[in-house]
């Protein structure tokens, strides 16, 4: 089947182009669905600048309809979803399990969904790292980016009390509208982090130094769930002040193995497509653009230009 696909081209200077592909048939358990909305996360930009090969089909965020069912079942034709590939979502159609896609509530549109695989579903694994967080105190590292938002906003929801660490002042504002009882404000966390300090549950998307001043944070029994490593994937802490704590431990969350192993993608989808609709949960677009700006976006998203998420509408 004719397909058209964002793909890296590594003798462009832009990288991303959209290209004529060929669609396979798909697997027993694989859908075909007409793409209308796609979301831009750090991690697929980043790949497809440094080092994607060339011809890789770029893309894990997608919302649409059904457009062939599973043979195995699921969404049906016509049904409006929401779901997640391992690459390829930037395109015309995508082939995706039903495991992976979530039927969408009337009230969600396509933008608003394709912001929610991969920054909902981490934030949410993320926080459940914490256990019952009503109460309890959560810290947000990255918090000006897309897991930062939702993971602010679920803990919020959770009955936490939520402290989002920010780089500049400019950016409290931001973070409080989307929930933030406190804002921790500058470049060393540990000095800016203290008042607040110790935390139940940290998030964290940074590394480096922040990092390392987070694992000296925690609470007794307290767990740091790292996830990214924005800032230097390098990290020299103090080993003493994190044990001497008492049970604290250090996680590492790769959602992808989380969605192999723990739960599916259809399963957190559908709970947070139905938070959104109920007016609980809000997804936070900065900008919405055709996806013919694909390769301009992207670099923005590259540049830190935005806070939040990107959404690329197909023609």
């Amino acid at each position: 089947m004719r397909n058209r696909s964002v793909i890296v081209n590594t003798a462009r200077a832009e990288r991303l182009v959209r290209r004529d592909t060929e669609l396979r048939e798909p697997h027993h358990d694989e859908m075909v669905v007409a793409v209308k909305a796609v979301s831009l996360n750090r991690g697929e930009v980043s790949k497809a600048f440094s080092y994607a090969e060339d011809g890789w089909q770029i893309g894990w965020d997608f919302a649409g309809v059904v457009e062939r069912p599973a043979a195995a079942g699921g969404p049906k034709v016509g049904d409006r979803v929401v779901g997640m590939v391992a690459n390829g979502a930037w395109s015309e159609r995508v082939l995706a399990p039903a495991e992976a896609v979530a039927v969408l509530p009337d009230a969600v549109g396509f933008a608003q969904a394709a912001t929610l695989p991969v920054a909902g579903l981490t934030a949410l694994h993320a926080l459940r790292q914490g256990g019952l967080l009503v109460g309890r105190s959560v810290l947000i590292t990255g918090a000006t980016g897309g897991v930062g938002d939702y993971a602010i906003q679920l803990a919020r929801l959770s009955g936490a009390r939520v402290v989002a660490h920010v780089r500049r002042a400019e950016q409290e504002a931001l973070v409080r509208e989307w929930g933030a009882d406190s804002v921790a404000i500058g470049e060393d966390l540990a000095e800016a982090g203290k008042p607040f300090a110790p935390f139940d549950l940290i998030v964290d998307s940074v590394g480096g130094p922040v990092l390392a001043a987070a694992l000296t944070m925690l609470a007794e029994g307290g767990v740091c769930v790292n996830l990214g490593v924005s800032a230097d994937a390098e990290v020299t802490f103090n080993a003493a002040a994190f044990f001497l704590t008492g049970r604290a431990r250090l996680y590492g969350l790769i959602l992808f193995d989380e969605l192999e192993r723990i739960e599916p993608a259809s399963i957190g989808l559908a709970l947070l497509a139905g938070l959104v609709a109920d007016g609980k949960l809000a997804p936070h677009i900065s900008v919405e653009a055709p996806w013919s700006q694909v390769a301009a976006i992207a670099q923005q998203l590259r540049d830190r230009r935005f806070p939040g998420k990107a959404v690329l509408h197909l023609d």
